[in-house]
């Protein structure tokens, strides 16, 4: 509804698609939902430290896809700094490591899953479609919302939440008014996340994603006395220093890949 109304607020006009396109996404709109489901599932089957841990392996996958499907080169430094980014999330988010067969393959299966979505993301708004970020999402939030609903169908939740509605225990107002707040911050998670990675890049998401979970941490000191260890606070500076070092490597590599387009034109002496 919000991107609706960005669109007759003339924020964007919609692009012509083909039956391609539109095939195209509705396949991204099932990897929106399976990772979201994956994730889901994964956390009833391990602790939050192993997720959490293991989700800190994403910049990893990504490079690896964009090595091996798009051919992509990344500089030393850039490699160097995911070990410092990785390590120190996993520190900051150090605990009880416990996980079952199954929820261990379900956590890596949803950490490549969303390594993949980012990537394909990126790719719909920057390769031949070169989606706008708001377009994008109008077109691709219906059908990810469709088929949620229809695995929350298939697997109860819809009817246990009608039970809970017919016995009282939950009001329908509260829901509501609920919904529509979580429905409002992810408009604007999802508007901010969907712009910065066409302009930043799957890669620096990812990176980010490491980030935020300190700043987590760092938040829930100040707001909620969250206590934390010497292990903790010592992943959060090297997660830190991790970040410096991407940040410094990118734009080292963007100012030689302008030096590299510009040539300078040697004049003839008359």
């Amino acid at each position: 509804m919000g991107t609706y109304g960005m669109m007759h607020m003339g924020y964007f006009k919609l692009s012509r698609l083909g039956r391609r396109e539109h095939l195209a996404l509705v396949a991204f709109s099932a990897l929106f939902t399976a990772n979201i489901a994956v994730s889901n599932l994964s956390l009833a089957t391990v602790s939050v430290p192993f997720y959490q841990t293991m989700r800190m392996l994403c910049p990893m996958f990504t490079i690896l896809i964009y090595r091996s499907w798009y051919g992509r080169i990344y500089s030393y430094m850039t490699y160097l700094s995911l070990a410092p980014l990785i390590i120190g999330a996993a520190m900051t988010t150090a605990g009880e490591m416990t996980f079952t067969d199954a929820g261990f393959l379900l956590t890596i299966s949803g950490v490549v899953l969303a390594a993949v979505k980012t990537v394909v993301t990126n790719r719909f708004m920057t390769g031949s479609l070169a989606l706008p970020p708001v377009e994008f999402l109008m077109r691709m939030s219906p059908l990810a919302a469709l088929q949620a609903l229809a695995c929350a169908t298939a697997t109860g939740e819809v009817g246990a939440f009608r039970e809970l509605v017919n016995s009282g225990q939950v009001s329908v107002p509260t829901s509501i008014a609920s919904l529509t707040g979580n429905g409002f911050l992810a408009f604007l998670l999802n508007i901010s996340s969907f712009n910065t990675n066409k302009l930043a890049g799957a890669l620096t998401m990812t990176v980010c994603g490491n980030l935020k979970q300190c700043l987590t941490v760092l938040i829930g000191i100040f707001l909620f006395n969250v206590s934390v260890d010497l292990l903790n606070g010592a992943g959060m500076a090297v997660t830190m220093i991790g970040a410096g070092i991407y940040s410094k490597a990118e734009l080292d590599n963007k100012r030689e890949r302008l030096e590299a387009q510009y040539t300078p034109v040697e004049q003839e002496s008359r």
